[in-house]
């Protein structure tokens, strides 16, 4: 096909941005590179492989968290020496890390493979002898608080297995399972950084499908689209010119496609329905360069001197600005030195906050930042206010504007099991027969990985169902 990238911003990548302020260079979005199997699949479809591209490096300690007793643990790279580390913490951790990994391996290898690239327009996807066998092994209707806590008991063990569910949508106990195969992506496939950052995945892709004929159209917004009986013509720009188009696909906010660029009677959903949808949580950001090296701290660090338990309920039951947060603090200055000056650093700090809130102000955001500074001295030692040199903050209000984000939402729909599969949006508009939709409110959910995943999921269901539309498909 021909295709043409619509894109409201001056360069490519939507939430994975690049952020230029002075010296400093930030990613403004994604910041783990997990599932490297993901990428390597994305590339190897076009016979090529992430090293034409950029070079990966295995970060060792995976990340570092830091507890309210002032101590703190580096996660090291690889199964042994972490079951060597949780041994060390509780009698039997080692072993049962095992087990726990060997559960979890398997419910990776069947939730990434055919089961997630399943487009989930139909319960029939899934009615094969082999999927529903495998379908029973992956702990549905068990919460991943329980399957934690049947290995282990240690509080500093628990909060390390479940921190990587806390973006997911929900807290542990209503989290299926099934997710533990996150647990097998953070430690048996590695947490690992791109040289220069995230947004070499950006332009590698952007490379790749330009030397594949796809055009690039930036700082173009899109405010309606176009429709005619049970076809959309297009879109009509901010400029008011019309992009016409054989076929439509929308990797925007699902909501903002349905509830503003689409008229009332053909939206697959109300907006009773987006009230009652689950979402994961929005964030609170603050990209933050200094002219100073801080001591102490790794390339990643789980800031878990606070309750993760209340900060949870803040997020998904009482949603409200919390109290007394966990964040986590990125310094990717720790792997690369492209990131800031010489002898400076490149923090990117990021609160979970619940979706949806008010009272996103200045004075809020610089309250919460004075928090962090606090924290981070008292795990450091070093008060980095007087070394700031380049300082930006970003929260609900920004999502809203920036990405026309429901809720100001940061990472799209919940991955609550009522929202797993055919109960998430469908990738197919019911009325008009050629509007596409992708991305992480719709299949397989939030994430780079399954939302780089749902891309390929809508073009193989584009080029299936409009294989009779005579001229499109060469």
């Amino acid at each position: 096909m021909e295709v043409h990238v619509l894109e409201k911003h001056n360069q490519a990548g939507g939430r994975a941005r690049k952020l230029k302020m002075g010296d400093f260079t930030f990613d403004m979005g994604p910041s783990w590179y997990w599932m490297p199997d993901v990428f390597e699949n994305f590339f190897a479809k076009f016979n090529k492989s992430t090293e034409d591209y950029y070079e990966l490096l295995r970060l060792d300690p995976s990340y570092r968290i830091y507890y309210d007793d002032k101590s703190h643990l580096d996660i090291p790279a690889g199964e042994e020496p972490l079951g060597d580390l949780l041994e060390s913490i509780e009698p039997g951790a080692k072993k049962q890390l095992e087990l726990f990994l060997t559960d979890a391996a398997l419910k990776y290898k069947i939730g990434m493979g055919d089961m997630v690239y399943k487009p989930g327009l139909s319960i029939r996807e899934f009615m094969s002898w082999d999927l529903l066998k495998d379908g029973l092994k992956m702990d549905l209707f068990s919460s991943f608080s329980k399957l934690v806590r049947k290995h282990f008991t240690h509080p500093k063990i628990i909060q390390l297995l479940e921190f990587p569910v806390l973006f997911l949508g929900a807290k542990p106990e209503d989290t299926p399972a099934l997710y533990s195969l996150m647990n097998y992506a953070d430690i048996a496939l590695g947490t690992w950084y791109p040289k220069r950052g995230m947004y070499q995945i950006v332009e590698a892709m952007e490379s790749l499908a330009r030397s594949l004929g796809v055009h690039f159209h930036f700082n173009t917004g899109v405010k309606q689209i176009l429709v005619k009986g049970k076809q959309t013509t297009g879109v009509l720009l901010e400029d008011n010119q019309e992009f016409k188009a054989d076929i439509v696909l929308s990797s925007a906010d699902y909501h903002h496609t349905e509830q503003k660029l689409l008229p009332e009677s053909y939206r697959n959903y109300s907006g009773g329905y987006w009230e009652k949808r689950t979402m994961a949580p929005s964030s609170l950001l603050y990209y933050v360069g200094l002219n100073k090296k801080v001591p102490g701290l790794e390339h990643h660090n789980l800031f878990f001197d606070a309750s993760f338990r209340k900060h949870a309920r803040e997020i998904y039951d009482t949603k409200k600005w919390p109290q007394d947060p966990l964040f986590y603090l990125s310094v990717v200055s720790k792997s690369d030195p492209h990131s800031a000056p010489e002898g400076g650093e490149n923090l990117f700090f990021l609160i979970p906050v619940a979706p949806g809130l008010t009272g996103d102000n200045s004075t809020l955001r610089e309250g919460y930042f004075k928090k962090l500074v606090n924290r981070v001295q008292e795990q450091t030692g070093m008060d980095i206010t007087p070394y700031i040199e380049e300082f930006k903050s970003y929260a609900v209000s920004d999502f809203i504007n920036d990405y026309n984000a429901f809720k100001g939402n940061a990472y799209g729909l919940a991955n609550t099991l009522k929202q797993t599969a055919i109960l998430k949006p469908r990738m197919r508009n019911k009325k008009i027969d050629n509007l596409f939709y992708c991305g992480q409110l719709s299949v397989p959910g939030p994430g780079v990985p399954p939302s780089l995943i749902s891309g390929e999921i809508a073009a193989n269901l584009i080029l299936k169902e409009c294989e009779a539309y005579e001229g499109i498909v060469r």
